[in-house]
């Protein structure tokens, strides 16, 4: 069975085991490679009227139009919620109360995915007979490169045990244009991509994680090594139902 027919079918039964035929999938839209390829996902194995997606801007978010593309090459229901309301409220009622004059990094970078899953659960509540998508690849995983409690939650994880070269395979198996496919990921916030702000590839967590390291600077593998030790905290957290295709078993 091809890696496609797997995950189809494991989304299928998942969404048989743990809902009924009127279940909805919920997803949350960036724009890239991830939330494109689990939201074709969706579509192939339960059909497009089941699957809602969810753009959920910043204030501003310079590549949304990629995310509006991918709504419309489905044809799925979706929503935009601009979540800046939220986040500045939210963070000067909590300047407020601690007295500051400013936020941490790790506020900026982390407070707005929390309030996107918050967001996505809200639609759910909503829209009712929902399950919200985790839409993590399982480079992001081992690098830890994801907020807990925010993109780092959900129901279920279609590509949690896929590195980031197989969600792109999986998605032009499913049939996505080749510019979502291969869009490099990024915060959306420091102008870099991901890659950019972990220092290495995701091509050499990858070998660094299957051992393949012949012929690798022993600097970089090292610094790889103690990226994946350090962060597998953030993984074990993750208790959430994901696909294992047959090559992880």
């Amino acid at each position: 069975m091809s890696l496609k027919d797997e995950a189809i079918e494991w989304v299928r039964n998942y969404f048989e085991k743990n809902g009924n035929p009127q279940t909805k999938a919920v997803i949350g839209i960036s724009g890239g490679k991830d939330s494109s390829t689990v939201s074709a996902l969706c579509c192939a194995a339960l059909g497009k009227d089941r699957v809602i997606g969810v753009m959920m801007p910043n204030g501003v978010q310079s590549d949304i139009e990629d995310s509006k593309k991918l709504c419309a090459f489905l044809g799925i229901k979706n929503y935009t919620v601009n979540i800046a309301d939220a986040y500045n409220g939210l963070t000067r009622s909590i300047k407020d109360s601690l007295g500051a004059d400013e936020v941490p990094a790790q506020y900026r970078t982390n407070t707005p995915a929390r309030l996107r899953m918050a967001t996505l659960y809200g639609i759910a509540a909503m829209e009712g007979n929902a399950r919200v998508s985790n839409n993590g690849n399982l480079s992001e995983r081992l690098a830890g490169y994801f907020t807990l409690w925010g993109d780092g939650a959900g129901d279920f994880a279609a590509l949690a045990n896929l590195y980031v070269d197989e969600v792109v395979e999986l998605g032009l198996s499913l049939g996505l244009p080749e510019e979502l496919c291969h869009k490099a990921p990024s915060d959306g916030m420091s102008g870099k991509t991901d890659e950019d702000n972990l220092g290495f590839t995701y091509a050499d967590l990858r070998a660094v994680a299957e051992g393949k390291t012949s012929g690798m600077d022993e600097a970089k593998v090292a610094v790889i090594k103690k990226r994946i030790e350090t962060m597998d905290f953030k993984k074990q957290l993750l208790n959430i139902p994901c696909f294992v295709p047959s090559i992880r078993k």
